[in-house]
C-alpha cells in the first residue's frame, strides 16, 4: 500500500511539473472539448443540442453536441445550431451512419487558443467540428473532413462589438491544419463557410483602438498595470506550483521514512519473540545449546542380533 502511495505521490508531481510549465495547444483543446461534449450525450435523442459541463479552470467556454444522421444532414441540413446555419448538400468524409457535431465558444479564452497579432476580436472565437457517433465514450477522435459542396455554411454572431468609426471588420477563419484565413462580413453580423474549423470577427488593431496616451497618460498607466497584473499572475502561479511540488516531495520522503522505519520495528519486535536457548559452559566459553527432543528414537526393528 505504501508503495502505491508513493507512486501517487510521484506522479501527481510529474502531472503537476508538466501543467506548471506548458499549456494545452488548440488542437489539443480541441480534443479535450470533445471529451467532454460526448459525455453530455446521455442515451442521446437524434437532432437535439446537449450542452455539455467543463471544469471550473476552462470556465467560459461553451461546449455542445448535436448528433445526427449522415443522409438527414446531407438532404436537409439544420436550421439552426445555436449561431450555425448548415444547408443541404452537406458531406462528411469518410462516410459515417451517425456523426456529431461539437459547437465551441471560447469566449474570453478566444485570444489565448486563436491570438491574431495585429487585429482585435470583435466577437468570440467559435467553432463546429464533425466526429464519429460510433462509440459515444470515445476520446482523442480525429475531425471528420466535413464540407459543405452547395450554399455555405452561416455563421450568425449576437451581441458584435463596434470599433471606431472607419474600421472595416473582416471575418477570419482558422482551419484544423493551422491555417488563417480573412473574408468580408456579411450583413455586418454574419460570417460564411464550406469547411469546418474556429470562426470570428476581427478587425485591425489601429481601427479598433485609441491612439495611445502619451507615456504617464491614464490610458498608458491602464495598460501597464494590465500587463504587470499579468506577469504577477503567471510568476504567482509558477512560484505556486514549485511551492506545491517542494511540499510534495518533502510528503514523498516522510513517507518512505515513516515506512523504513516501521519494517526495523516490525523486524526488531520478531527477534525479541522468538524462542529462548538454554545456555551451557563449554570450558570457558558459554554457547547456546538445543533442548532435549520431547520424542526419543525407537528402533524399528527390536530384534537385536
Amino acid at each position: 500500500m505504501w508503495d502505491y502511495f508513493s507512486m501517487q505521490i510521484a506522479y501527481l508531481c510529474i502531472i503537476l511539473c508538466f501543467q506548471v510549465f506548458t499549456a494545452l495547444s488548440s488542437r489539443e483543446l480541441d480534443s479535450l472539448l470533445q471529451d467532454y461534449a460526448f459525455q453530455a450525450l446521455v442515451r442521446p435523442r437524434t437532432g437535439v443540442v446537449y450542452d455539455a459541463t467543463v471544469p471550473t479552470n476552462f470556465s467560459g467556454i461553451g461546449v455542445a453536441a448535436l448528433r445526427l444522421r449522415s443522409g438527414s444532414l446531407r438532404r436537409k441540413g439544420v436550421e439552426r445550431y445555436k449561431e450555425f446555419s448548415i444547408p443541404v448538400g452537406v458531406i462528411e468524409r469518410p462516410y459515417v451512419e451517425r456523426l456529431v457535431l461539437v459547437y465551441h465558444n471560447l469566449a474570453n479564452w478566444s485570444g489565448s487558443y486563436y491570438p491574431l497579432p495585429g487585429y482585435n476580436f470583435l466577437t468570440p472565437v467559435l467553432g463546429l467540428l464533425a466526429y464519429d457517433a460510433t462509440d459515444l465514450s470515445a476520446k482523442n477522435l480525429s475531425e471528420l473532413d466535413f464540407r459543405a459542396f452547395g450554399d455555405p455554411i452561416s455563421i450568425l454572431f449576437s451581441n458584435v462589438r463596434t470599433g471606431l468609426s472607419g474600421s472595416s471588420p473582416k471575418c477570419v477563419s482558422f482551419g484544423l491544419d493551422g491555417s488563417v484565413g480573412f473574408d468580408n462580413v456579411v450583413s455586418g453580423n454574419t460570417c460564411l463557410t464550406r469547411n469546418q474549423g474556429h470562426f470570428s470577427i476581427v478587425v485591425e488593431s489601429s481601427a479598433a483602438l485609441p491612439a495611445p496616451a502619451p507615456a504617464g497618460g491614464a490610458a498608458g498607466g491602464g495598460g501597464g498595470k494590465r500587463r504587470k497584473k499579468k506577469v504577477w499572475i503567471i510568476v504567482g502561479s509558477v512560484v505556486g506550483g514549485l511551492l506545491l511540488l517542494v511540499l510534495l516531495g518533502v510528503l514523498f520522503f516522510c513517507v518512505r521514512k515513516c515506512r523504513r522505519r516501521k519494517e526495523i520495528r516490525r523486524m526488531e519486535k520478531a527477534a525479541d519473540t522468538g524462542v529462548n536457548l538454554s545456555m551451557a559452559t563449554v570450558g570457558t566459553t558459554k554457547a547456546p545449546v538445543a533442548s532435549e527432543t520431547r520424542t526419543r528414537p525407537t528402533l524399528e526393528n527390536e530384534f537385536v542380533p
